[in-house]
């Protein structure tokens, strides 16, 4: 039987940095027929995923992630729900961890495009993308779990610098080594910093926690891929090994990428 909930009560966040999440607390109210076992909470799909969380148990509440448009699993009258196998909250996360790369994370865009502007060699490219999945994973993980913080106004500034960085090697053509991979490795620990708090928004099973991460993550790959394979398609194939490239394509490429990413530091920091 479907029903129309009634807004009982809003209480807003406190209004900071208009940039990040905040928390406000809606109370809904409804009158449940007295033979109803369980409730479905939907959601108009203009309104994005939906998370409903049960704070009435404190951290042992749950956390269920819903789909544009969709409605929940089943949530008994008592507050109890039936616990998700472990592929289907990867499954449920995969979409999230793409939906931020492509096409909400624009910086983690130019930041890999940066990478590929170094060299559309796949051998440098495969070098760098991996070794960044590597350091943003480490973070995430260990940002989820509570074990490292950093506010968001540090965060997002240096993310920002760290596009720029990349792109003005690009530019002075750095030579592909320890170096360059070092920098790499600790602007993805930075970037799985960002990742986290994009998952704080959504809140995490914490009967499936492992789940969760590895389905975000498994999202955050493909969102690159889909980044990636255009731009091997445009360049890689063809125009990488014409004497123009380098002064036509590479160089106005990253200064552009680099120019955004010193617009976006400036912004985060004084706008």
């Amino acid at each position: 039987m479907s029903q129309v909930w009634d807004v009982t009560n809003f209480t807003a966040g406190v209004v900071g940095d208009v940039r990040l999440p905040r928390d406000s607390v809606l109370l809904l109210s409804a009158k449940i027929p007295a033979q109803a076992r369980h409730v479905q909470i939907g959601w108009a799909e203009s309104q994005g995923r939906l998370v409903v969380r049960d704070a009435s148990s404190g951290t042992d509440g749950f956390a269920i992630l819903t789909e544009p448009g969709g409605v929940t699993k089943p949530i008994g009258v008592d507050g109890s729900i039936t616990q998700s196998s472990f592929l289907e909250v990867l499954g449920e996360y995969i979409p999230v961890g793409i939906d931020h790369i492509v096409p909400k994370g624009l910086d983690h865009i130019l930041f890999v495009l940066g990478l590929f502007f170094f060299s559309a060699r796949l051998g440098p490219l495969l070098g760098q993308v991996s070794l960044f999945t590597i350091a943003h994973t480490i973070t995430l993980a260990l940002a989820t779990l509570e074990l490292v913080s950093l506010p968001a106004t540090i965060v997002e500034p240096l993310i920002a610098l760290s596009i720029t960085y990349v792109a003005l090697e690009n530019v002075m053509g750095t030579k592909f080594g320890p170096v360059r991979l070092g920098v790499i490795f600790l602007f993805g620990l930075l970037h799985g910093l960002g990742f986290a708090s994009v998952l704080g928004e959504f809140g995490l099973p914490e009967d499936q926690l492992v789940a969760a991460l590895i389905g975000f993550n498994i999202g955050v790959e493909f969102g690159q891929i889909i980044v990636l394979i255009p731009s091997l398609i445009l360049f890689a194939t063809w125009a990488a090994r014409q004497d123009w490239y380098r002064p036509a394509i590479q160089i106005p490429a990253s200064l552009a990428i680099g120019v955004v990413g010193f617009y976006w530091f400036v912004e985060r920091v004084f706008l």
